[in-house]
């Protein structure tokens, strides 16, 4: 009887102890495997901080300068060619002149299809044309002296042009307008002497696609959720890249003279770009 205690009191107390022992074992096992797990968001975080720490020093691969370089953008060929809306905000507003032989004052960036040709054939050309044809046309019916008529026809001719002149600014352009306009001045500083209008070269592509790229960065920048665009401008980047690395095997000289005229460093467009 006792003996049978005895031995129920020792399988208890062994029981109570592989318990407790096997608690504590469990338990530091949880505790270590909750101490080695990481969270989406911790994992998230340790990625970004080897992101940045990996890309630390590097140039941006959108900007294609290192941060506070700002100066290598503003005193690149690129940036002093293209119009910003910031520039025809500035620009004076055509006004009248006492004289229309004087000339007239004609705005500073013009609308898109009017060129310097088109600009002196209606400001310098045309307006003093109509007024000598319009005086010897009233002289010859003899309406009037020649020296009022002449008069009155030179400042009927100066509010058309100056009417005319505010018309054509580019400042009425939407941003197509803009656009187009600075389109045309990249093609034309970027393309050759021998084919002036070459949209074709590969500089000229890699110019257009900067500038694109440049304006979906600041539109972003505005509207971060803008994904479409986001996306667009990951497949802009590496176009460029693309366009780059061709041009850098075919002559390494204009590959040098490029990235300096849009003010890319090479570690922009060269290696992996993460955008």
């Amino acid at each position: 009887m006792l003996r049978a205690a005895f031995s129920q009191c020792l399988r208890s107390t062994a029981s109570s102890s592989s318990a407790h022992s096997a608690a504590l074992h469990t338990s530091a096992v949880r505790c270590a495997g909750q101490a080695g797990r990481l969270t989406a968001a911790q994992r998230s975080r340790k990625r970004k901080v080897k992101e940045i720490a990996a890309s630390d020093g590097r140039p941006h691969v959108v900007l294609g300068h290192k941060p506070g370089d700002e100066a290598k953008w503003t005193k690149c060929d690129l940036a002093k060619v293209i119009i910003t809306e910031e520039d025809i905000q500035a620009a004076p507003i055509p006004s009248p002149v006492a004289d229309l032989r004087a000339g007239i004052e004609t705005p500073t960036y013009y609308n898109y299809g009017v060129g310097t040709r088109e600009r002196d054939l209606l400001f310098y050309t045309l307006p003093p044309l109509t007024t000598e044809r319009v005086s010897r046309r009233s002289i010859m019916q003899g309406v009037i002296s020649p020296a009022s008529n002449f008069e009155s026809a030179d400042a009927k001719e100066q509010r058309k042009a100056t009417t005319f002149a505010r018309v054509v600014d580019l400042r009425n352009a939407n941003a197509r307008g803009i656009a187009y306009e600075n389109r045309r001045r990249i093609i034309a500083a970027f393309s050759t002497p021998e084919n002036p209008e070459d949209p074709g070269r590969p500089e000229v592509q890699a110019a257009l696609m900067t500038l694109r790229i440049r304006n979906i960065w600041t539109h972003l920048k505005r509207c971060k959720a803008d994904f479409m665009n986001r996306r667009n401008l990951r497949i802009l980047v590496h176009q460029r890249a693309k366009i780059l690395r061709y041009l850098k095997k075919k002559d390494v000289g204009r590959y040098d003279t490029i990235l300096e005229r849009l003010g890319l460093e090479p570690e922009a467009v060269e290696g992996e770009l993460v955008v």
